[in-house]
């Protein structure tokens, strides 16, 4: 069974290509975009690894990364966080922080071995 991927990313395009590339990889993947709903949609399709836009109009994915991993029902489920290179050390160095972040602009094999360590951890 494959594993299922949550995808949420206000760029259209940005989906289409993580869609693209995961699937091609064996990967389902489920995107929205917009986080209003990811804690109903993680509750009912039970993904294997949420992948964040740093930038969600509305919502501070930070925030919600925080809010994931300080719930006792999904503090396992990696969650890897897109972000320019200049956050790092602010997404990595919080309560709650990611499991991992992919630096944009990213890699067809980077995103795969990205996704592939979380998965395998």
């Amino acid at each position: 069974m494959a594993k299922k991927i949550l995808i949420v990313d206000n760029n259209e395009l940005m989906i289409e290509v993580m869609t693209y590339i995961l699937t091609a990889n064996g990967y389902d993947v489920v995107s929205f975009h917009d986080a209003g709903n990811i804690f109903a949609e993680i509750k009912t399709s039970h993904p294997d690894l949420v992948i964040l836009d740093v930038l969600l109009p509305g919502l501070d994915s930070l925030e919600i990364c925080k809010l994931i991993k300080l719930n006792r029902n999904t503090k396992n489920l990696p969650v890897i966080i897109c972000l320019p290179g200049e956050d790092v050390g602010t997404a990595l160095n919080q309560k709650g922080a990611p499991d991992d972040v992919l630096l944009k602009p990213f890699g067809i094999n980077n995103l795969i071995e990205k996704v592939e360590y979380q998965l395998a951890a």
